[in-house]
């Protein structure tokens, strides 16, 4: 899962043997093991994923796993870390440069979906796939993360809805973030539910068109 953080290139020395090889830097193993699990989610109709063979694809230990992290639970947290962080960090940037409330709601919606998109591994967590036999508290936390995204939106469209006219700014805006919220994720469970085949940004600029009229 390379938009995780790079993989780690081997020396000379380690490529020589295992002999050789390095132990891993503080936090680099860490990284590993999230990059393994995101790279597992992206398997077209992979049911539950064990530790057992998350371990086995990592090649060590299911012990070497829970020095890392206290449960597999945590592991999904760490994804879920991952993609608030990258796509709110995004958020941020379009309110910075964009002055347009519509183009800021546009280009929003548009990134989510092309971040889905680039990691099918994380868009089945965003859509709560590969989270149906995890703990409760991660499928809330994803919840949590669409109730944020629909507040940027509602401000954004409660600007656009004032600029206007309009009567009802903030009634206007609740609807039409809460329309723009389940379109983002019904395309992210299509994706994942179609093994990643129905894209998120097919017909995109004309959906969204309709959408945002």
């Amino acid at each position: 899962m390379s938009d995780l953080a790079p993989e780690p290139e081997l020396s000379p020395e380690a490529a020589a043997g295992p002999t050789a090889r390095k132990r891993p830097k503080p936090g680099e193993r860490r990284v590993q093991i999230l990059q393994a699990l995101a790279t597992m989610l992206e398997q077209p109709g992979a049911e539950r994923i064990t530790t057992s063979a998350l371990a086995a694809k990592l090649e060590v230990s299911e012990a070497a796993l829970y020095r890392h992290f206290a449960s597999k639970a945590q592991m999904f947290e760490g994804l879920i870390e991952f993609i608030e962080q990258s796509v709110f960090t995004l958020v941020n940037q379009i309110s910075d440069r964009e002055t347009d409330p519509t183009v800021r709601t546009h280009k929003l919606v548009v990134m989510v979906l092309q971040f889905g998109e680039k990691n099918p591994g994380m868009a089945r967590v965003m859509a709560g796939d590969a989270l149906v036999f995890e703990n409760d508290r991660l499928q809330d936390r994803m919840n949590q993360f669409f109730d944020k995204l629909e507040s940027s939106l509602k401000q954004h469209l409660r600007d656009a809805a004032a600029a206007a006219g309009s009567a009802t700014p903030t009634v206007d805006a609740q609807v039409r973030a809460s329309v723009i919220v389940a379109f983002m994720m019904g395309r992210l469970q299509r994706f994942a539910r179609s093994g990643f085949k129905r894209l998120p940004s097919e017909h995109l600029e004309a959906s969204l068109a309709t959408i945002l009229a």
